[in-house]
Parts: structure tokens; C-alpha cells; sequence
């Protein structure tokens, strides 16, 4: 196995649920050891979340197996004096310290920002947060739906009927997750050069207005503001769902030879010179009459004729799958997207959870362990610390040395 790129970093993991947990997950594939610190008899509230009642009341629910394989797992109580003591200890061996609360939480608990940097000057200390640590609506609270909506996301998804309508899975949640880990990659480069610790004030709001491409672009450059067209590409046309014989299939012809290639393999060569379709602008205008015509040739074949004959034409295309199937397709086993571990909460049934979709110089990173039962650790806990304290002395001096040379 190749050495990975975050080898022999230490992350400390306040997090609950989503965001974060993605955040240290991702940390985690690429080499971090994550610690989660969890309340006693209690942890992360996802351990008692997904669709097997009897998974969460043993607190191994889905949505903390999907999130959690590769970590550690020690109950603290930030109340007690002694466990106190032992996060601060942990905290002077950290290089990160990753948390999801509601502004000001961690301050009001005695660790802010300039606390932290008495414990541990070299760490990188990230929050995530629905609106960010500053600004009106800070102490605000957030989750993923309450975000979707106030980034417009909901406004253009669906159609002019449907619309505004949810995201089918939490993406700001996710976004804001990636966002933080590609932003404690890169303190954590910074660190490397100038021996500085970093504060990190992660926005998902702003994280997920980030990510909505000419959403967003398409009003602030132009001042045109999105609306929503359901399963069609606003950009382009013919270019979204369509009917085939046996089910939907996405087509994105969105350049004038992929249109023209279309329309040849489909029977209808008269679209290319009718004059509603021949051009860019005047196929969007008329989407509606052209859609209507497509739809009649393509459910003439199965979708998945059309996907193979349109590719090896250039015309991108593809069926539209349900999760499942999307789960079993070769692709992903060729790339070993998927690990299979051991359950945690279920003796000798296996656990499937994905990767990123990363490979490393051809490597993909999987969990090495299972998720975490709660407090997993704790009889690992004064080690730990111990490792930890003496691993970033051994790190603090080594700077040190290469910074005088």
C-alpha cells in the first residue's frame, strides 16, 4: 500500500451527523487518524438515525456507519474536570480539531480560539457551520433543508408546477463537509511552510452557493435569474430526460454536431433544418415542440440500445438509474469504489460503505477498521494522548529545525 498523503495526522473530532463526520472521513481516506469524541452514553446523534430501527437503538444507525469507518472513538465529558484535562492533553498532540456547533458553543465551553492556540499554536482548528461564525445570521440554527432553501437551491429544482422541491439527499450538508476538508488540506500545507496554525470559519451556505455553477453565474454576470425546468439543461437543447421504450434515458447533445448526429440516429434528420431547431438559441426557444419529437422516435428501442449507440456515435447519453442499481454498476467494483468491512453491530454480516472516487497514483484509499461502537477506545485513551503529545513534540522540533536551517 502506498504511504498516504495525510499520514501522521491527528485529528480530533467534535462532529455530530453529517458535515463533519464527512469532513473527517474524507481526512481519514487519505491517511488521517480521526479520534471522535463523543458525550457518555450518548455519542454522535447519527448513530440512532437510518431505516433499521433495531441498527439504531444499538447506536451503529446507517448514517453513522456511512460516515465513521477508519475512526476512533473516546467518551468525553467536557464538564468533568478529568476529562478536561485529557482533551487539552489530546489537543496539545492535534494538528486538527474539527467541530459542527452552533456558533460560539466551543467559546462558551473555555475553548475559543485563542485558548486553543495557548494549548497548541501549530493547529489548524475547523468549524462548520450553517451561516459561518460571523455576520447577522451566525447564531442562526441550520440544517441541510433550511440551507437548500435559503441558497435558492429549492427555487429551480422541479418544474414551474413542482417547483420549489428538495434535494433528494443532503447536498449542502456534503458540501460543506468537502469544502472543510479541502480547506484543512490546504492550512495544513500552509502550516508546512510557515509553521503557523490556521482558524477556519466554513460557511455551508456560502460553500453551497459556491457549487451551483450558472445558478448563481448565470444572475450575477448577466443578471438573468435561473428558473426551474425540472429534468432539463437550461443551457442547452435537446439536453435532459427523455422516454425510451422502457424507461428514462439522459441525452446531452449540447453542440450543434451532437444535435445533428442525434437527430440522424433517431429517424428524424428533418429536425436538423427545421428552422425552430437549426440553431443554438432558437432549439432552446422551441424545447418544448422539440422534446415532443424526440420522445416519439427514441420509445421506438430500450434505453439502454440508445445509451450504447449514442456514445459510440459522441452524443453523451445514459438510462437513469435508481440508487441501487447505480451501486451494482462494474465501473464502480473496477475502482473498488466500495469496501466491504465488518459490522459492527452485527457479528459476521458484512458492512458495504463507498469511497471517494480518488485514486492515488492508481491506489483507492479504503477504511482500514470498521466504524466505532461508542467509546470504543476509552481504555486506549491516556495512550493516545501520550503518542499523540509525543508525536507533535517530535514534529514541533523538527520545524523548528528546518526553519533555522
Amino acid at each position: 500500500m502506498h504511504v498516504r498523503p495525510l499520514d501522521g495526522i491527528r485529528v480530533l473530532d467534535l462532529t455530530n451527523v453529517l458535515a463533519g463526520p464527512y469532513c473527517s472521513y474524507q481526512l481519514m481516506l487519505m491517511g488521517a487518524e480521526v479520534v471522535k469524541i463523543e458525550r457518555p452514553g450518548q455519542g454522535d446523534l447519527a448513530r440512532s438515525l437510518g431505516p433499521d430501527p433495531a441498527l439504531n437503538r444499538d447506536g451503529v444507525g446507517a448514517s453513522f456507519l456511512a460516515q465513521n469507518a477508519g475512526k476512533k472513538s473516546l467518551e468525553l465529558d467536557l464538564k468533568d474536570t478529568a476529562d478536561r484535562a485529557l482533551f487539552e492533553e489530546l489537543l496539545t498532540g492535534s494538528d486538527v480539531l474539527l467541530e459542527n456547533f452552533r456558533a460560539g458553543v466551543l467559546d462558551q465551553m473555555g475553548y475559543g480560539s485563542e485558548r486553543l492556540a495557548q494549548l497548541n499554536e501549530r493547529l489548524v482548528y475547523c468549524s462548520i457551520s450553517g451561516f459561518g461564525h460571523t455576520g447577522p445570521m451566525s447564531d442562526a440554527p441550520a440544517y441541510d433543508q433550511i440551507i437548500q432553501g435559503l441558497t435558492g437551491m429549492m427555487s429551480v429544482t422541479g418544474t414551474s408546477d413542482t417547483a420549489p422541491q428538495r434535494i433528494g439527499f443532503p447536498v449542502c450538508d456534503t458540501t460543506g463537509g468537502l469544502m472543510a476538508a479541502f480547506a484543512i488540506s490546504a492550512a495544513l500545507l500552509h502550516r508546512e511552510r510557515t509553521g503557523a496554525g490556521s482558524r477556519l470559519d466554513i460557511s455551508m451556505m456560502e460553500a453551497s452557493l459556491s457549487t451551483m455553477g450558472w445558478a448563481v453565474s448565470n444572475y450575477l454576470v448577466s443578471g438573468v435569474p435561473p428558473q426551474p425546468l425540472g429534468d432539463q439543461n437550461p443551457t442547452a437543447a435537446p439536453s435532459g430526460t427523455f422516454q425510451a421504450l422502457d424507461g428514462p434515458l439522459n441525452i446531452a447533445a449540447n453542440q450543434q454536431r451532437q444535435f445533428e448526429t442525434l437527430c440522424r440516429l433517431a429517424g428524424v434528420p428533418e429536425l436538423i433544418t427545421d428552422r425552430r431547431f437549426s440553431e443554438r438559441e432558437q432549439r432552446k426557444i422551441h424545447r418544448t415542440e422539440l422534446n415532443t419529437a424526440l420522445n416519439k422516435a427514441l420509445a421506438s428501442r430500450p434505453a439502454a440500445d440508445w445509451e450504447h449507440e449514442l456514445n459510440a456515435a459522441g452524443v453523451p447519453s445514459a438510462r437513469v438509474l435508481t440508487v441501487p442499481q447505480a451501486l451494482e454498476q462494474p465501473q464502480l467494483t473496477h475502482r473498488r469504489f466500495i469496501t466491504e468491512l465488518t459490522h459492527p453491530g452485527r457479528a459476521g454480516q458484512p458492512l458495504r460503505v463507498v469511497g471517494n472516487g480518488v485514486l492515488f497514483d492508481g491506489e483507492a484509499f479504503t477504511p482500514p477498521s470498521p466504524p466505532p461502537l461508542l467509546g470504543e477506545h476509552n481504555t486506549e485513551r491516556q495512550l493516545l494522548a501520550r503518542r499523540w503529545a509525543s508525536a507533535a513534540a517530535e514534529a514541533g522540533t523538527s520545524a523548528e529545525e528546518a526553519a533555522a536551517s
